[in-house]
C-alpha cells in the first residue's frame, strides 16, 4: 500500500479495499416482504389498543346515558347512544331518549371521551 492510499484511508482503514458494486444489498422481493412484515407488526400493536378504547368508551357511554335518561327523561321507554362525527351536538358520543311514539330526543352530549354521569343533586326535602 502506498503512502497516498494510507493517507486517504487513515480514519476508515476498513474501507481501504472496498469497491462498491452497483447492485443493492437486498433484493426487491426481500424489501417488499420486510415492508409487509413491518406494516402487519404495527397493525398488530395498534389495533388492540384502539378496540379496547372503543369498547370502554361504548360501555361508559351506555352507563352514563342510562343514568341521564332516568333522571332527565323518566317518561322515555328506552335510550340509545351513538358516536356521531356530524350530529346535532357536534362530534362525539350522544345520548338519545326513545319516546313511546318512536322519536328520539337528544338528552345529553357525552363528548369525545364519555365519562361518568354528573347528575345534579336533589334538593333536600322540607322536614
Amino acid at each position: 500500500m502506498n503512502d497516498r492510499a494510507s493517507e486517504e484511508f487513515d480514519d476508515e482503514y476498513e474501507l481501504a479495499a472496498y469497491e462498491p458494486s452497483g447492485r443493492p444489498l437486498r433484493s426487491r422481493h426481500f424489501a417488499t416482504i420486510m415492508r409487509v412484515a413491518v406494516v402487519l407488526g404495527l397493525v398488530a400493536l395498534i389495533l388492540p389498543g384502539i378496540l379496547v378504547t372503543l369498547g370502554t368508551a361504548d360501555r361508559t357511554a351506555n352507563a352514563s346515558c342510562a343514568a341521564y335518561t332516568a333522571f332527565l327523561a323518566p317518561e322515555a321507554i328506552g335510550f340509545q347512544t351513538r358516536f356521531e362525527l356530524v350530529g346535532a351536538a357536534g362530534i362525539g358520543w350522544n345520548c338519545y331518549a326513545l319516546t313511546f311514539g318512536g322519536t328520539e330526543i337528544l338528552v345529553k352530549s357525552l363528548g369525545l371521551i364519555p365519562g361518568g354521569a354528573q347528575l345534579p343533586r336533589m334538593p333536600a326535602e322540607n322536614s
